[in-house]
């Protein structure tokens, strides 16, 4: 009898190891480690890479380099807490997204408060995606008007027309049903990354290494009463701390890639791995990309350094660099927001069962690419996401505010609240006990930083307000 059962067990196994779908019905899963660390890469390295230089300017040689490395080690750290608790300690079954996973392990009433920080912040960061890839393609025309017309010429470009034609490719793009196609899109825009990145390190040494590069550095930054007020040094350095917690801000998205993730070896396991390898990778570069940055162009490092024009030539190179920016943030735009469109949809779905808008799909046949099926209310609700965020991004292009501010919502609840938190409830972990409170006063001491980075970068968006017109000429 128990060979029969055994024998069952072992036939109902390997139908769902064959099978299109997983034990829960939900379509099969194939994320390996290297796409998972593809995914982690894409949304790690983006806007982020291109604030350090200034970010370190603001701080100096000391705290710059300090802050970027106690971040990285924060974020890995609190990164292995959040992927054990994928799925239930109680039952094992799999918790799909970020609010699930806090949900299941502390509450109704904190997965909401989860749900609010996560997707203010995923909103923000496409808003940011677009105003970072729109100046990126602003970049490459100036590039090539600085080369025809001389460095001194004015030339001065709208933002607005390069957002219009960024939203136009996501909302093709943001068609792709769900997080597991992504998987292609997430290698290029990894691969893109890595060139950028490394164009600009290029550009960076042979700065340094060339004639006639005297720049101003010093060990604490900008200095105080030949650059700027102590006031403006005090707000620019908390608003820096707010650009290097955006530059490691994956944890949003964590869950939904280890969901990615086939069955065997475990999740969790390989979900470390992968988070070892895009962090300690992403801290490389970003090490080098802002200490090298600020080697080159000193004190003075523009905010962002491949559009800020610190480099003119060869005018190529650098408009090549601007280009795999943009390829890069239109896979990341779409690794941030599936999470939102998938929640949404869900909901709707949920709500409204019966309505044949809301979840009947038309199959349309394309040729040579087969049957597609395709979703009205998909099709349209993604639409108009795109669009808003696009309006949005042009009334606020503000690089760094916006970049430092959204760093700062995030880095604390996100990435060390909640991770925490769940780590401590799944643990059983007891009040007043050594581990209990050096973690109580790892989440404190990083709500603190939270708090002073985001009136850093408010203060920030408060100034760059009263100086913009929207819809006027970018210089």
């Amino acid at each position: 009898m128990a060979s029969e059962l055994h024998k069952r067990n072992l036939a109902l196994e390997t139908a769902i190891s064959d099978s299109k779908f997983d034990d829960d019905g939900r379509p099969k899963r194939t994320g390996t480690l290297m796409t998972a660390s593809a995914h982690i890469i894409t949304a790690v390295i983006g806007s982020g890479v291109l604030s350090l230089a200034w970010a370190i300017a603001q701080l100096g040689w000391i705290a710059g380099p300090m802050a970027l490395m106690i971040f990285s080690f924060i974020t890995g750290f609190t990164s292995s807490l959040l992927a054990d608790c994928y799925r239930c300690s109680t039952t094992g079954r799999r918790n799909y997204t970020y609010m699930e996973v806090v949900k299941s392990n502390l509450g109704e009433m904190k997965c909401k408060l989860c749900g609010l920080a996560q997707y203010v912040n995923l909103v923000g960061t496409t808003i940011g995606y677009t105003i970072t890839a729109s100046l990126s393609m602003v970049a490459i025309k100036r590039s090539n008007c600085f080369h025809k017309e001389g460095h001194d010429a004015g030339c001065h470009t709208s933002n607005n027309m390069y957002m219009i034609i960024f939203a136009i490719a996501e909302i093709i793009l943001s068609q792709i049903p769900n997080f597991h196609e992504l998987s292609g899109l997430s290698i290029l825009a990894a691969v893109m990354s890595f060139a950028y990145s490394s164009i600009g390190l290029g550009l960076a040494i042979a700065k340094i290494t060339g004639q006639g590069n005297h720049v101003t550095t010093s060990l604490t930054g900008v200095a105080i009463g030949v650059d700027v007020t102590s006031t403006e040094k005090i707000w620019s350095s908390l608003q820096a701390i707010g650009n290097i917690a955006f530059a490691y801000a994956y944890s949003i998205v964590l869950v939904e890639i280890q969901d990615t993730l086939r069955s065997s070896p475990p999740e969790n396991k390989v979900m470390k791995r992968a988070s070892f390898v895009g962090v300690s990778i992403t801290t490389i570069f970003y090490m080098l990309c802002g200490t090298l940055g600020y080697a080159a162009f000193g004190d003075k490092a523009p905010g962002n350094f491949l559009t800020g024009f610190g480099f003119y030539e060869p005018f190529w190179l650098v408009d090549f660099a601007n280009m795999c920016i943009v390829v890069h943030l239109v896979g990341a735009y779409q690794v941030f927001c599936q999470p939102i469109f998938t929640t949404v949809e869900n909901w709707c779905c949920h709500k409204w069962p019966e309505s044949g808008f809301v979840t009947k799909r038309h199959p349309i046949t394309f040729p040579s690419c087969g049957v597609c099926y395709v979703n009205m209310f998909r099709v349209i609700w993604r639409t108009v996401y795109v669009i808003l965020t696009a309006v949005i991004a042009m009334l606020f292009p503000f690089f760094n505010s916006v970049i430092g501010l959204l760093g700062a919502i995030a880095f604390w609840p996100l990435t060390v609240y909640f991770p925490v938190e769940m780590y401590i409830s799944r643990a059983k972990i007891r009040k007043f006990s050594v581990t209990w409170m050096w973690l109580q006063v790892l989440s404190w001491t990083c709500f603190i930083v939270t708090l002073l980075a985001a009136a850093g970068s408010i203060q920030g968006l408060v100034k760059d307000l009263q100086t913009y017109k929207p819809f006027s000429s970018a210089s």
